[in-house]
């Protein structure tokens, strides 16, 4: 009784398991460009292609991996199965996947594209297939982000604002966040290739028709194995990736220094407000030091001077007088504490024989064209 109570639970987890399988919605592309629908457990479909479980375990990462002459692909929502001759794309109702799949990726594979492997096996026209439309689909987020960006950076980097608008600035809070996911995507995509160019062996094993049909698995017109082109395949898009990487990381400069531009603009209009600030206290000090004189008269004492017509106005002329006078003594010595001191004299000789350091340049124009500023600029002032 006791072994029959450990068994039976067993044989109907397994039949349930079997049971609530998922289910994959599935495109299937020949090598003509024939599309077909269907819907697959996992079990069935991973039994079929030859795969184990987690073969088809697709969590949202990007990887490019082989397995029993298979070509697994990851990235993230895309998740794709290639064979010598088919094309598998699963879970593919996607808004913008389903649009490319119906209207590019048929006529790509079919040799109609402008994929440049249409003459090799089918295997490279789905990887170049697959790694442009995700090069795009990345530089098409930063083609939208960046002119937003620029737009709110000359808004924001203004000299003569002094404030800056909350909600421009909470705009570009959200595209730097979306810059930063933009960059984090686009280097995973980066090492996920360079991953693969980094072992030959992995590379060889991309080539499917190697191993089904060797026949095919010949040099090329060009002279050029086709281990060799499967590596400048990657590398093409490698290159791409690195290209996209740069051009987010100066529209991540760009920012930083429109930060610091705008911190310097807002300082500097903070230390007018505090030098006037200053400035009318020490007017203020010295009205009210020589007002004593008008205290002293105010008093209920007798003195000969209040008899004299006279005298109020010579006393109210020496009151404002030594007011200007101590006020202009103050703001002399402010100025000489506070303006910056001159540069040391540098001999003739000097000049001529050193460097020129501490000079920064930063390749892009988009800089100086926009803001008229950049980070030599900033470094001067």
């Amino acid at each position: 009784a006791g072994k029959f109570y450990q068994y039976a639970p067993t044989e109907t987890s397994q039949a349930t398991l079997a049971s609530v399988s998922p289910v994959f919605a599935v495109m299937k592309f020949d090598k003509e460009g024939n599309t077909t629908y269907f819907e697959k457990k996992k079990t069935e479909l991973y039994q079929e292609l030859g795969l184990q479980a987690r073969d088809l375990r697709f969590q949202h990462v990007m990887s490019i991996a082989t397995r029993n002459n298979r070509i697994i692909m990851r990235m993230e929502f895309l998740k794709a199965v290639i064979t010598p001759e088919f094309l598998l794309i699963l879970d593919y109702r996607n808004v913008s996947l389903e649009h490319w799949l119906l209207h590019e990726l048929a006529s790509q594979l079919a040799g109609e594209g402008q994929l440049v492997t249409y003459s090799l096996p089918f295997e490279f026209r789905a990887i170049e297939a697959i790694l442009q439309y995700w090069i795009s689909k990345l530089q098409g987020r930063l083609n939208t982000l960046q002119p937003q960006i620029l737009e709110i950076l000359e808004a924001l980097v203004d000299p003569k604002l002094l404030s800056v608008d909350r909600s421009k600035l909470h705009i570009l809070l959200q595209n730097g966040k979306s810059l930063s996911e933009l960059e984090t995507d686009v280097k995973v995509f980066k090492e996920t290739i360079l991953e693969i160019l980094d072992e030959e062996e992995v590379i060889e094993e991309l080539c499917l028709s190697k191993w089904t049909d060797p026949q095919v698995f010949e040099e090329s017109t060009s002279g050029i194995d086709h281990a060799e082109e499967m590596e400048l395949l990657l590398e093409n898009y490698y290159r791409q990736a690195e290209d996209l990487l740069n051009e987010a990381r100066e529209l991540r400069v760009l920012i930083d220094d429109s930060e610091s531009i705008i911190f310097i603009n807002l300082d500097s209009h903070r230390n007018v407000m505090m030098r006037l600030n200053l400035q009318l206290t020490m007017g203020t000090f010295s009205v009210s030091l020589f007002g004593l004189i008008g205290v002293a008269f105010g008093m209920n004492l007798e003195s000969s001077l209040e008899e004299d017509p006279r005298i109020f106005w010579f006393m109210t002329g020496i009151m404002f007088l030594g007011s200007g006078l101590i006020w202009r003594r103050l703001l002399s010595f402010l100025g000489r504490h506070l303006d910056p001191p001159l540069p040391p004299h540098v001999p003739a000789g000097l000049k001529k024989s050193q460097p020129a350091a501490g000079r920064v340049e930063i390749k892009t124009s988009l800089k100086g064209e926009t803001f008229g500023l950049n980070r030599s600029t900033l470094t001067n002032q």
